[in-house]
Order: structure tokens, then C-alpha cells, then sequence
């Protein structure tokens, strides 16, 4: 059980893309307002990861699932748009730093050139 008496299978438990990635957007959806303190900058770096370990258990705690089928159903929603767009965000970034090594090598060879 947890703090508020609500024992959370361990079925339930592991992480949760959409919680990692869209916290506070999968917090207000899910009715659990811990992920707000991504908000707070610096801290939020850690919270981040906070999220999308607890998510789950903070997801079923507080919504009204009637079985565990039906809250991985609706986790698994969330858990395939945050995996993607984690994807999405590692191929953009990648993609940018490699621009900006290609725009810092161009410049570099132009001055010694």
C-alpha cells in the first residue's frame, strides 16, 4: 500500500513514456498534479525521470479503473505518444548538433582555407 491506502498492483508498476515526456499534460489528464513540479525549473530535470517511474502508480491511484486491462489500456495511449515523440526529440536533437558540427567545421575551414 501506498501513503494514501490505495495498494497499487505491481502489474501497474514501470515506466511510463507519456508521463516522462508529456508530464504535465499527462498529469492533469490523469488526474495526478505531482507532475505540475516540472514546472519548476532546474528541479524539473530530475523530476522528469520522477515521472516516468512513478506515473503508473500515481495514474492508478488516483483515477477509478475498474481493472488493471482497463488501466493499461489507457496507459498504453500515453506510453506510444511519448515514446515517440522521445524519438522524435532524440532524431531532432542528433540531427542539430550534427548541423551545427557541419556550420562550425564549414567556418572553421573557410578562415584557414
Amino acid at each position: 500500500m501506498d501513503e494514501n491506502g490505495i495498494n497499487v498492483p505491481a502489474e501497474v508498476k514501470g515506466w511510463n513514456w507519456g508521463a516522462f515526456m508529456f508530464n504535465i499534460f499527462w498529469g492533469i489528464g490523469n488526474k495526478t498534479y505531482l507532475p505540475l513540479l516540472c514546472l519548476i525549473p532546474i528541479f524539473n530535470l530530475v523530476w522528469f525521470f520522477v515521472c516516468g517511474f512513478k506515473g503508473n502508480e500515481w495514474a492508478w491511484q488516483k483515477g477509478d479503473y475498474q481493472d488493471i486491462a482497463t488501466f493499461k489500456a489507457v496507459q498504453a495511449t500515453w506510453n506510444r505518444a511519448g515514446l515517440v515523440q522521445f524519438i522524435i526529440t532524440m532524431a531532432v536533437m542528433v540531427l542539430y548538433f550534427l548541423f551545427i558540427g557541419t556550420i562550425i567545421t564549414s567556418i572553421l575551414n573557410s578562415t584557414h582555407g
